[in-house]
């Protein structure tokens, strides 16, 4: 039996405030010219659905099922497809490991920043590829902490990232997923491979806030808060690393860039 991971970032408000965020256009721009109307999609970890309801947008009439491990997110994701009036969508609560679907179930299996969370990613790619179609397409997308850079040096900064990269695999997942994606998919058993790249960049005044906020307040209230306490870091460690955040946003050349690696998987 598989051992799902602890999710290290949980659904506190500022967890969520950068996943409302992201769009298919800026967070799944590899996976547009493959998606036409009438597919059928399955979003696994779909968070509070935002991708999900630009996902039914462009397949409709075709179907969007969104799945999620946690009740919460997915009523998230129920009010974002209501108030953007897409009904093209259903919801279910799932485990990527064992998807409560058919052999040959969707056209499209998307997964964005999920596989860095999961106990088994190749695990995980190999049912996400049980329920795609033959000829279908597997999307799946990953962040590379390791590989994020920012300028100016901010010390604090680095012992996010040490922390971070520490409790992350503490908790079972791995965060430097980017990098790995491709050979993940190979040993899931894809011949049909095609690996990118894209990069998420914070630089204007309004991005260094919203950013620099969002972590300020996520390394103190967020689960992984809870998480590096645990793990032993002391409080004035997380202080210390916020009031970094705060610093580095209020900095005019501020400049942070978040590298994704990304695999088309041919079913």
């Amino acid at each position: 039996m598989l051992v799902m991971a602890t999710y290290t970032h949980g659904h506190h408000e500022s967890v969520l405030r950068s996943h409302r965020w992201r769009t298919v256009e800026n967070s799944a721009a590899y996976l547009l010219d493959h998606l036409a109307p009438g597919l059928t999609v399955l979003d696994v970890g779909c968070g509070p659905g935002t991708i999900t309801a630009d996902l039914a947008v462009r397949v409709a009439p075709g179907q969007v099922t969104a799945v999620d491990s946690s009740d919460a997110a997915l009523d998230e994701a129920r009010q974002e497809a209501a108030q953007r009036g897409v009904t093209n969508v259903g919801f279910a609560v799932a485990d990527v490991h064992a998807l409560d679907f058919p052999d040959d179930s969707f056209d499209v299996v998307h997964a964005h920043q999920v596989l860095q969370h999961v106990g088994d990613p190749v695990a995980a790619l190999r049912e996400m590829r049980r329920v795609c179609r033959p000829g279908g397409i597997v999307a799946a997308r990953d962040s590379d902490y390791a590989a994020m850079t920012w300028y100016p040096e901010v010390p604090e900064l680095d012992a996010w990232l040490d922390l971070y990269r520490d409790v992350a695999r503490r908790n079972g997942g791995e965060p430097d997923a980017g990098r790995r994606l491709h050979a993940w998919a190979r040993q899931a058993g894809f011949a049909e491979v095609t690996a990118s790249a894209s990069v998420w960049c914070f630089a204007s005044e309004e991005d260094r806030a919203w950013w620099s906020g969002m972590w300020a307040d996520r390394i103190t209230h967020s689960a992984i808060a809870g998480q590096a306490l645990a793990a032993g870091y002391p409080q004035v460690e997380l202080d210390r690393i916020s009031e970094g955040w705060r610093k580095w946003g209020a900095v005019e050349d501020g400049w942070f860039a978040i590298l994704h690696g990304e695999v088309l998987c041919r079913a």
